[in-house]
C-alpha cells in the first residue's frame, strides 16, 4: 500500500468523524426538540387551566365593607393566589423552552459547520496530518468538547496527548 492511499483513507476517515459529529449532534436536537415539545404541551395545558380558573371567577370583587374572618380564607383570594402561582411556573416552563430553543440553535450550527467541514477536507487536507489538524483548530474554536459530554472530541483527545508528552 502507497503513502498516497494510506494519506487518502486517513482524510477519509476523518470526514466520517466529522459526519459523525453531525450526525451526533443532529440527534440531540432531535431530543431536545421533543424535550420543548413536551415543555410546550404542558405549557398549553395549564395556559387552559388558568383561563378555565379565571373565567370561574366572579366579576365584581368583594367591597372592602364585607367582613371575612381570619380563620376562613376568601375562596376568590385563594384562587388569585393559586392562578398567579400557576402563571409563575408557566413563566418558568417558557424560560425553559426558550433556553432549549436556544441551545438547540447552537447544536444545529455546530452540527452543519461538521458537515461543512466534512466535505471541504477531501480538497483542502492534502494528508491525514492536515485533516487532523483542521479538525482540532476546529473544535477548539468551536469549543466542540462542550457539546459532548459523553464522548471525547479530537481536540481533548489532542490535548490529552500534549500533555502526556510533557510529563
Amino acid at each position: 500500500m502507497s503513502d498516497d492511499a494510506g494519506d487518502a483513507l486517513a482524510v477519509d476517515e476523518f470526514v466520517e468523524y466529522c459526519r459523525t459529529q453531525a450526525g451526533l449532534l443532529s440527534g440531540r436536537v432531535e431530543t431536545m426538540g421533543e424535550e420543548a415539545d413536551k415543555l410546550l404541551d404542558e405549557i398549553d395545558r395549564e395556559m387552559a387551566e388558568i383561563r378555565s380558573r379565571l373565567e370561574a371567577l366572579p366579576d365584581e370583587v368583594p367591597a372592602t365593607e364585607t367582613p371575612s374572618t381570619a380563620d376562613v380564607p376568601v375562596t376568590n383570594e385563594v384562587d388569585v393566589a393559586a392562578i398567579e402561582e400557576l402563571q409563575e411556573k408557566l413563566e418558568e416552563k417558557q424560560l425553559l423552552v426558550e433556553a432549549k430553543q436556544a441551545r438547540m440553535q447552537a447544536f444545529q450550527e455546530l452540527a452543519a459547520d461538521y458537515t461543512e467541514l466534512a466535505e471541504t477536507l477531501p480538497s483542502e487536507a492534502a494528508d491525514g496530518q492536515e485533516a487532523l489538524t483542521s479538525i482540532v483548530e476546529f473544535e477548539a474554536d468551536a469549543d466542540a468538547p462542550a457539546y459532548f459530554d459523553e464522548r471525547e472530541t479530537m481536540v481533548e483527545a489532542a490535548a490529552s496527548s500534549a500533555d502526556s508528552e510533557t510529563e
